[in-house]
C-alpha cells in the first residue's frame, strides 16, 4: 500500500514552512517553493532551500567572517519538524528534551561500561565486588540511570564465552552500554543467538574454538547482563584509561573480543 502524505500541520498560525524559514534562515524568496506541499515534499524542498541559501551566501564571504550552517540531513529535518510541532503544541518541554539528550550523550553509554571493565582488570578487589553485586559496584562510578538497577556481570575466560541477547525485545543495561544497537533488537539476532551462537559471533568476525563453552544469557526487564571480556595479552603496562579505550560495546555484549 502506498504511503499517504498528509498536509503540513498548522500550529498557532505557523506552518512548518514558517518554522524552518526562521530556524534555518531560508530567504523569503525561497519560501514560496515550500508552501502548499506535503511533509515529504517539504523536507526535500527544505534541504534544497537551505543549500541554495548557502550557495548564495558563499559569494558574500568577503562581507562577513562567520561560518555558514551545514545543510541539515533529511533525518535531521524530520526530527526537528516533530520537535518543533510537539513543543509548540505544549506536548513536550524543551528542558526535558535537553535533559534527555544530555543523559544519553554524557551520562550513559558504552564508555561507561569500558571504564567498569578496565577497573575490574586492574583492581582485583573491585572485580570481586562487581561479580558479587554489579549494580552496587557500578554505582561507585556514579552510573545509576534507569534500566540498570538489576544487573549481573558475566566473566569471560579462556574456556568460557558469554553472549547476551534479549529474545523478547531489546532489554539492555543502559547505564553502562547506552541504547541498544539496531542489530541487537533485530529478529534474526534475537532468534539465532540462542539456536546458533557460534554462527552468530562468527558473522561478527569472532571464531570460537570448539573447546570453548558458549553460554547464552537472555536479558529481561527484570535482569540485564554485562559481559566482562578477557583482558588481551600484552597490556600489562597499560594504564586504566588506556585499557578502557580498547573495550568496545560489542565485547561487552559478547559478539567480539577486546583486541590490544
Amino acid at each position: 500500500m502506498a504511503a499517504v502524505c498528509r498536509p503540513l500541520s498548522v500550529v498557532r498560525g505557523r506552518t512548518l514552512v514558517d518554522v524552518y524559514c526562521s530556524k534555518f534562515s531560508i530567504p523569503a524568496k525561497r519560501k514560496g517553493c515550500l508552501v502548499n506541499t506535503n511533509r515529504r515534499t517539504f523536507l526535500t524542498a527544505a534541504i534544497g532551500a537551505v543549500a541554495q541559501g548557502q550557495i548564495q551566501g558563499q559569494g558574500q564571504e568577503q562581507e562577513h567572517d562567520h561560518d555558514h550552517q551545514a545543510v541539515p540531513s533529511d533525518f535531521t529535518l524530520r526530527v526537528k519538524s516533530l520537535e518543533s510541532l510537539l513543543v509548540e503544541k505544549g506536548l513536550v518541554d524543551p528542558a526535558a528534551l535537553d535533559a534527555l539528550v544530555d543523559t544519553f550523550e554524557h551520562k550513559v553509554g558504552p564508555r561507561n561500561g569500558a571504564r567498569v571493565v578496565a577497573r575490574a582488570w586492574v583492581d582485583p578487589a573491585f572485580k570481586k565486588r562487581l561479580l558479587a553485586n554489579a549494580p552496587e559496584a557500578i554505582a561507585e562510578f556514579g552510573y545509576k540511570a534507569g534500566q540498570g538497577e538489576h544487573m549481573v556481570v558475566l566473566e569471560n575466560g579462556p574456556k568460557v564465552h558469554n553472549l547476551v541477547v534479549c529474545t523478547l525485545c531489546s532489554c539492555y543495561p543502559w547505564p553502562v552500554l547506552g541504547l541498544p544497537p539496531v542489530w541487537y533488537k533485530s529478529a534474526p539476532y534475537r532468534s539465532r543467538a540462542v539456536i546458533d551462537p557460534r554462527g552468530v559471533v562468527r558473522e561478527f568476525g569472532l571464531e570460537l574454538a570448539e573447546d570453548v563453552e558458549v553460554r547464552v544469557w537472555d536479558s529481561t526487564a527484570e535482569l540485564r547482563y554485562l559481559v566482562l571480556p578477557e583482558r588481551p595479552a600484552g597490556t600489562q603496562n597499560m594504564t586504566e584509561d588506556e585499557l578502557a579505550s580498547l573495550v568496545t560495546r560489542d565485547a561487552m555484549i559478547g559478539v567480539a573480543k577486546v583486541k590490544a
